[in-house]
């Protein structure tokens, strides 16, 4: 199945990703796939609790993803794959998967994914999206907090910690790599028709 086209979607945390992929995905429905880096977190079994909270997850190595890699290509082939799944609660590997069928378009989406010269080769169209710092953060702790049952004190020092150093030393470099920056995500409009524009065509058969 050639006529699958790759985008990926990165940027920093809070940065407007998930608004970006909600929006295609409520535009196109059964013609998008997503493949999320976020379910890719390795698995730690042989850790406890303890030492795997004190992991630093914004680092590529946090990652399986060769593992990543690989999947998506077996959709490029037109093949479905297990997907694994995370679990933040207890900061691992989740014993569920996920059946992911391939479709016309397939949205890779994480924070990392430009950072891994493979994976980037792997993509079709690769977007950024910017947000402000101050920005990111506040969402970072609002999502934290409500979704996952942080503290705020714990989400701060974690970004603190690990978050920002990682973002400086790897997220905003692979911003070179993209094709496409867009500020404000799923926000802004005019940059949302434009990528709308282009996967309908793809799906339409015209490019």
């Amino acid at each position: 199945m050639s006529d699958i086209m790759v985008i990926g979607v990165a940027g920093g945390t809070g940065s407007g990703k998930t608004t970006l992929v909600k929006n295609l995905i409520a535009r196109f429905g059964d013609n998008i796939t997503v493949l999320s880096h976020d379910n890719y977190y390795k698995a730690h079994d042989d850790m406890t609790y303890e030492e795997r909270s004190q992991l630093n997850y914004d680092h590529p190595n946090a990652f399986d993803t060769d593992l990543m890699i690989e999947h998506l290509r077996i959709l490029k082939q037109g093949r479905p794959i297990h997907c694994p799944t995370y679990d933040y609660t207890v900061h691992n590997r989740s014993s569920e998967v996920l059946l992911i069928q391939p479709t016309k378009v397939i949205l890779v989406e994480g924070i990392l994914i430009f950072e891994n010269k493979e994976l980037c080769d792997e993509m079709d169209i690769k977007i950024f999206v910017d947000a402000d710092a101050d920005v990111r953060l506040c969402r970072r702790i609002k999502r934290d907090v409500k979704k996952r049952g942080r503290t705020i004190e714990s989400v701060i020092t974690q970004y603190l910690e690990t978050v920002k150093p990682m973002h400086e030393q790897f997220v905003e470099p692979s911003k070179k790599n993209a094709n496409l920056v867009v500020p404000e995500g799923g926000k802004n409009l005019v940059a949302l028709e434009m990528i709308m524009g282009r996967i309908q065509r793809h799906i339409d058969g015209e490019g």
